[in-house]
């Protein structure tokens, strides 16, 4: 949660090879974070396989990503940091 309050930071918490494939299509994701408790090792790695060799969805995709990259620069101070 911490992560992405952090300017330019989309963290997305994935648990298997889907959201994998969704956070970074849909949100153009750029940092993973995986619950220990969740999944075993190899889920994590073919997790993170999946997360690092999927590409930044376009289109629509690209218009949410803008969104949340214009809320971002409102709310952020110069020098970035938060307000």
């Amino acid at each position: 949660m911490a992560a992405n309050k952090v300017p330019g930071v989309r963290a997305a918490l994935c648990y298997d090879d889907a959201t994998a494939v969704n956070s970074r299509e849909h949100n153009h994701a750029n940092v993973l974070t995986l619950g220990a408790g969740m999944i075993s090792g190899e889920q994590a790695r073919r997790i993170a396989t999946t997360w690092l060799e999927t590409p930044a969805g376009g289109g629509r995709h690209q218009r949410r990503v803008d969104k949340i990259t214009e809320i971002e620069r409102r709310y952020s101070r110069p020098g970035g940091t938060a307000r």
